[in-house]
Formats: C-alpha cells, structure tokens, sequence
C-alpha cells in the first residue's frame, strides 16, 4: 500500500497518467514482480504469468508453462483507471479476484479474492496481531482497498479497527469495488471497521495511548515511505499505543545495491532500512520474519517482547497457526 495508504502527500507526483482506451474485456497479464509489492505489468508487455491460483491458497505452487500459457487467455477487464491527488489508481476485475493498483509503478496494494478471504500473501499476517495485543482498537495506517480489513474482521468479528487513508477517491473506489461499505456496518459480534481520511504523521492528543495494536503499511512508488526508516517517526508513533500495545509491520524488502549472500540467514533483516531504524527505537523488543519468495519476499516486523509462540499459534487460525512459528528476534545493532 502506498503513500495512498496514508501517509503524506508525494513531494513530486508521478507524472500524469495516461491511458489507452481500453475495451470491455482485456487480456492482461498478471505477474509478481517486486520484492516488496506484487505487481500488475499489464502496460509494460511482460511475458511471465502469475496466474491468481499462486496468490490465494496458504501454500501457492508453482504453474507449469503450459499453466501460464493457458491462465494468458483468461480475460482481465479494467474497471476504473483515473488519477486523484495522491496516486494514479486503476482497478482491475480478473477471473477470481479484484485488484487495486497504485502509482507509475503499478503495484497491487490491494486484492479481494471472490470467493475467498485468504490471500497467501502478508496481508493475511496482520491477523495474527489481535492475539497479542491487549484489548482495545486496533489502527492500520495504509488502509488501500482494505484488504487486510476484511480478513481481521473475519476472523475477529468483535474487533473494532480504524483504517487511515490520506486518499479520499481512493477510499470512494474501495467502497464501490472492495466492499468496503460493508466493514463499516457493525458485524453481529460487535465488530466494525472506522474509516478516517487523513495524515497518519500529523501528531494529536486524540490519538495518545489510544490503540491496542497497530499495522503499518505505507508505501510510495513501490519503496516504504522515507519517514519509516527514521527513528524517531517510530518513537511519535509509539506515543498511540496502549501499554503492551504492539507494531505490527510490513518493511519492503531489501534494498538492492544490497548483497544478502553477504550475511547469515538471521541477519539478513539488516539490510531493510526500516527494521533498522525498528531495531533502534525498540531495542530488544523487535521480531522479524520474511514472506516467502512466492508471496514477494516482503520483511516483517513485530515490536515488542517475542510472544509465546505455541500459545500464539494456538489461538490463531490455520494457516496463521504455522506461519507465526516463523517469527524470530531482531539481534542487537552497534
């Protein structure tokens, strides 16, 4: 999710965006392609094909050439494609789900599956965070399409969330197209989704001590907002947490002049800026874990004591069950 997603606005705006006049239905093809997003190369002719099946089970395979020959004749058909003050925002209907893309990089910061809640990607990560934080409201900065969202409440139909979003159009789209709408209408179990419109870096007292967890998911042009890899952005953020209150992350991945061969499996999270300036501002108190190369390599970061993982695995549903066993502490940085 972009800087869309809530942060501030762009200091320089992608250039304006221009598109073709697209038919009713359109082949295009679909491929995860950055370490940190998954990404649509509809507009720049990539051959690969990544069909939806690889996105939506816990445990995604890989498709066999003659698959990815098959899944390029399935139809793709833009549904909206304009540009607001913040981003250039196309949604794209596909066989099995619907995806929100964002900036000139044409990222997927968003994607609601059909027939399904799971994704197979990080945002189903965010989910496992109700588990470990106290009782209370749970924010996400960067709310996009509300993606996440529509999972956590789910699973946890009594859990109040407050989803920021700097882009208003944005939120109007993801009404229309994610359903949206219907996180804001109170579930039976007491649950409901709060939308506000604005900038997650402004300070304010209405804010302080005031939620039990929160998710962050902040991207611009692909890259993790700048303000992220700096101290003491964390250290503000911090002053919204309740006691024993946690962050729960979504880093990017590595930078690429880095070289990860370079470092032993467990510190490989080294070379993501924003677990670094984590490491610093919650000293000893940071986890990590990587998303898998299937599910675009994205970082993680939990702040906090590590948790009793058993105890957490077992009040979390399958697969979030086996994917929080994967989680490890952050070692100390000079």
């Amino acid at each position: 999710m972009t800087m869309c997603a809530a942060s501030l606005p762009l200091t320089t705006l992608a250039p304006p965006f221009h598109h073709p006049s697209f038919p009713c239905c359109k082949s295009f093809p679909f491929s995860i392609g950055t370490p940190n997003q998954q990404k649509l190369s509809t507009f720049f002719n990539t051959k690969r094909l990544v069909s939806d099946a690889d996105f939506s089970s816990s445990a995604p395979t890989s498709l066999t050439l003659q698959e990815e020959e098959e899944e390029e004749e399935e139809s793709y058909q833009v549904l909206s494609a304009m540009k607001s003050d913040y981003n250039d925002i196309i949604i794209v209907d596909t066989p099995k789900s619907i995806m929100l893309l964002l900036d000139s990089t044409h990222n997927v910061h968003s994607i609601l599956y059909k027939e399904q809640k799971w994704t197979g990607s990080y945002w189903d990560e965010f989910a496992s965070l109700p588990a470990i934080v106290p009782k209370g409201p749970i924010a996400i900065l960067g709310l996009g399409g509300g993606t996440a969202a529509h999972l956590m409440l789910h699973l946890w139909p009594s859990l109040q969330l407050e989803g920021w979003e700097i882009d208003e159009i944005l939120i109007d789209k993801a009404r229309d197209y994610f359903g949206l709408s219907d996180l804001e209408k109170t579930t039976e179990g007491g649950g409901v989704l709060n939308v506000h419109i604005g900038d997650v870096f402004v300070p304010s007292e209405n804010l302080c001590r005031r939620y039990a967890g929160i998710v962050v998911d902040l991207f611009s042009e692909g890259k993790v907002l700048p303000q992220l890899e700096e101290v003491s952005t964390w250290l503000e953020l911090q002053e919204r947490l309740m006691p024993d209150g946690r962050f729960m992350v979504n880093c990017g991945g590595i930078d690429g002049d880095s070289n990860p061969e370079s470092l032993l499996s467990d510190e490989t999270w080294l070379l993501n800026p924003t677990l670094k300036a984590l490491s610093k501002a919650f000293p000893g108190q940071l986890s990590w874990k990587r998303m898998p190369k299937v599910s675009g390599e994205n970082f993680m970061a939990l702040t906090g004591p590590m948790p009793d993982v058993e105890s957490w695995s077992a009040s979390v549903a399958s697969p979030l069950s086996t994917n929080v066993k994967d989680w490890r502490p952050c070692g100390q940085i000079s």
